[in-house]
């Protein structure tokens, strides 16, 4: 007998129409009912309409994946109001990112820092020498885990996957043509421009489309002496050429001049911290002898470790003139927007991505593809404690695949099986190891001086006194592959196998002026295989327990994503991690709530250490994370993102550190006028052994509800609001400055009306004070103080 259904959606009332009921039907009927349900609820784009291939390569949906995996929208990019890759701790769990000299290039993910892909591809390394453009994205994928043996090798602590925008709309194309433009206006002069436009492409059978997406920023920022500016273009093809072939081609150009690094603040005291108090002074031994503005090597004591501004640590205090303050020592109340800058700092930086993805559909669910990736980096950049550097890197990757079923009895499987091959050709120059940098020398609250600018390699200074290139490497790599992953599923069971077996060649040279490492050509390869296995079972009470283990490998790359000589002639160059994860995901409530639960043990490493031979720091990394959404009404959903984590150094760390007077037990204005260093950390009180890597908080946890109004005849309106809680972190010296927990209440807006909206978005609400610590070398030495409240309102036209 027929029957009707009727829901009520986001505009009009969804029909089902079934002519002959029966059990199978009614399940069918079912399941489409819930679909309809789930898509006409989430105003805030929060649960996943397609299938992810980003965790195995084969697409799968997050909430049946055994990996703790999140999934960011675009809608949810706009209604949770994230602008950069750090925003990703609002809906994702076990991400927060020590500051980068307050640079976001890449997210911290269960405690140490992530790797950057574009549709499946790993671009080249991005630490924080440019904020990583998140824009143009029509979802961001978060991996907390190894990449999939398709994607390559890497290591285990995480990746967020970038999905541009594109015609094709949920595997569908574009049915006609769409766009939309929007200006943002904010504090702090803030002038962001975007637009995008799409169009189906029908020419005889080719059927297809075309995207556009382009961004520029011209701003001024919280922190004074900054100023972002920044342009992005993005274009996509998408095509079904007809007789099941199909291709995909574009790419993305960003150029930016604003992502000026920045210790944040220096002269790191309890009472700075707690109280804004600064140490003001500065130190008037060394002098610019010519006027130029700056101090040359010739002025402070020449190559090398001559440096009236550098004392090694031996455990005794030590100073001198030179690191005794002699001019305005007092305290100041310190603003949180004035931040070590000077005029002479600069950053620029051009990136170009490309892709070409040609695929054939034989029929029968099987299928083959061949794809193409290419990435450059340019930067040059200067900051004036003493850190020049300039990069120029470019990777590209081939990669073939075939997909085929299998069927045997009650085991059905899917299969991924292909090559690839990749390879890297780079360039670092960089200067550090003269002993000239004294990041406490320089009194922001008075601002930059001559006597603490240091000379840069950019200028040439005539007769040969200029600072040189002190680091000078010059790297190329390959990787070639073959990998395999099976999704075989056997009733309730689901079994997920991979691996991967690779060849790598590695070559590098660093023939700067005072490099440090080993001298001449270094060569090296190695071959490396990795796997990874995951088991679910799936409940019928919508409960999908699982376990899951991975090996992985990679390579141990710098900023610029070469590898250092030394590390390719001591054999440290290729490195292996391991995750041991066990969790479950769940779908209740007709799939109305969705979340995962996950406890993981990971062994990974990363590199550290600066003036003098990078090395490779074992790092392991304990910790339960929860990620919930839920749709409760048709107006209002919550999201919930939560971990605690416990992040530890393997000992002993013989990484070269900076140090803070204080650790080397020199009261603060006799020795803010130069640095204290460790050639070995493991040299410091407590610090022999393991340590606790107490620059990540130990728990963040954030809650967000949003709410959408129904349709009115003038239009519709909805909210968002949400506090995250970021519990203390401290320094890694024993004895160390703590920065207290904190919690930042954000919340936005938005009235429409036909194909307008107006959206407002405030930042810190209640302007907390807060704090993020840098990482690397520097982190017992700066602190970035968190942004106050910020607002920002954006107009967007839509057409269609």
């Amino acid at each position: 007998m027929p029957f009707k259904l009727a829901l009520l959606s986001a505009s009009a009332l969804a029909f089902v129409t079934v002519s002959s009921v029966s059990a199978h039907a009614e399940d069918q009927v079912a399941d489409q009912v819930d679909t309809v349900i789930v898509l006409a609820r989430d105003k805030a784009g929060l649960i996943e309409k397609q299938p992810s291939n980003s965790v195995f390569g084969i697409a799968k949906p997050l909430i049946e994946t055994p990996r703790s995996a999140s999934l960011v929208s675009d809608l949810t990019l706009e209604r949770y109001g994230v602008l950069t890759l750090d925003g990703a701790t609002k809906v994702a769990p076990g991400t927060h990112t020590a500051s980068f000299y307050g640079v976001p290039g890449s997210l911290n993910i269960r405690g140490t820092l992530a790797e950057n892909y574009f549709r499946g591809f790993k671009r080249i390394e991005n630490r924080g020498t440019y904020s990583t453009p998140i824009g143009g994205a029509a979802r961001i994928e978060i991996l907390r885990g190894p990449p999939t043996p398709v994607y390559g090798a890497g290591k285990v602590g995480g990746l967020v996957n970038f999905i541009p925008k594109s015609a094709r709309d949920e595997g569908r194309f574009l049915a006609g043509p769409e766009g939309e433009v929007t200006a943002t206006f904010g504090s702090y002069n803030k002038k962001l421009v975007t637009g995008q436009v799409g169009a189906p492409v029908r020419l005889g059978p080719v059927e297809g489309g075309f995207y556009v997406y382009g961004e520029a920023e011209d701003s001024h920022s919280f922190y004074k002496g900054i100023y972002p500016r920044h342009q992005t273009l993005e274009v996509s093809s998408d095509l079904d050429l007809g007789d099941g072939w199909s291709t995909a081609f574009g790419g993305m150009a960003f150029h930016s001049d604003g992502d000026v690094q920045t210790p944040g603040w220096n002269r790191l005291t309890q009472t700075l911290i707690d109280q804004g108090i600064y140490t003001t002074g500065r130190d008037t031994s060394l002098v610019d002898a010519d006027r130029n503005g700056k101090l040359t090597p010739n002025e402070v004591g020449f190559y090398p470790y001559a440096s009236a501004l550098y004392i090694p640590y031996y455990g005794f205090p030590a100073t001198d003139a030179a690191h005794t303050l002699d001019v305005g020592v007092g305290t100041t109340k310190l603003d949180r927007r004035t931040v070590y800058i000077s005029p002479a700092d600069f950053s620029k930086t051009n990136t170009q991505t490309l892709y070409f993805d040609l695929a054939k559909d034989l029929g029968g669910d099987r299928s083959i593809k061949l794809q193409l990736f290419h990435d450059r980096l340019h930067n040059r950049r200067f900051v004036s404690y003493g850190y020049p550097a300039t990069t120029d890197s470019k990777v590209s990757e081939a990669r073939v695949t075939y997909a085929f079923p299998t069927h045997l009895g009650a085991v059905s499987a899917r299969t991924l099986v292909g090559g690839a091959h990749r390879w890297f050709d780079g360039r670092r120059r960089e200067s550090f190891n003269s002993g000239l940098i004294a990041l406490d020398r320089r009194d922001i609250s008075f601002g930059a001086t001559p006597t603490d600018i240091i000379d840069s390699p950019f200028d040439d200074e005539p007769g040969g006194i200029g600072l040189k290139w002190e680091n000078d490497n010059r790297s190329t790599w390959k990787q070639t592959g073959v990998f395999v992953t099976s999704d075989i599923d056997v009733g309730r069971w689901n079994l997920v196998l991979g691996g991967r077996w690779d060849r790598y060649s590695v070559q590098s040279q660093d023939t700067g002026f005072l490099s440090y490492v080993v001298a001449g050509r270094q060569t090296a390869g190695r071959d490396k295989a990795t796997w990874n296995a995951s088991l679910t079972y799936k409940l019928p009470i919508g409960l999908m327990p699982y376990v899951s283990y991975a090996k992985a490998a990679a390579l141990e790359m710098s900023q610029a994503g070469d590898v250092a000589p030394n590390l390719v002639a001591d054999g440290s160059w290729l490195s292996s991690s391991d995750l041991t994860e066990a969790g479950v995901k769940f779908q209740l409530l007709r799939g109305t709530l969705v979340g995962s639960l996950a406890a993981y043990d990971q062994n990974r490493t990363q590199i550290a250490g600066a003036l003098a031979p990078p090395v490779v720091q074992g790092t392991r990394a304990k910790g339960v994370e929860l990620e919930v959404r839920w749709l409760a009404s048709e107006r209002l959903s919550f999201t919930f993102a939560g971990n605690s984590q416990r992040t530890t150094i393997k000992g002993p760390d013989t990484s070269f550190q900076y140090i803070p007077a204080y650790a080397a037990g020199v009261p603060g204005a006799r020795g803010y006028g130069g640095s204290y260093v460790v050639w070995s950390f493991a040299s410091l009180p407590g610090r022999s052994g393991d340590y606790a890597y107490t620059l990540i908080p130990k728990s963040v946890v954030s809650l967000y509800g949003t709410y959408t109004s129904k349709g009115y005849d003038w239009g519709q309106a909805g909210a968002t609001l949400g506090v995250s809680h970021v519990s203390q972190t401290s320094g890694t010296v024993q004895g160390a400055v703590r920065y207290p927990a904190y919690s930042l209440v954000n919340a936005s807006a938005f009235v429409s009306r036909g194909p307008y909206t107006l959206s407002i978005n405030v930042d810190n609400l209640f302007d907390t004070v807060y704090f993020t610590p840098d990482a690397d070398t520097y982190a017992n030495l700066g602190v970035l103080p968190g942004r106050g409240r910020e607002w920002r309102a954006t107009l967007k036209r839509t057409f269609r």
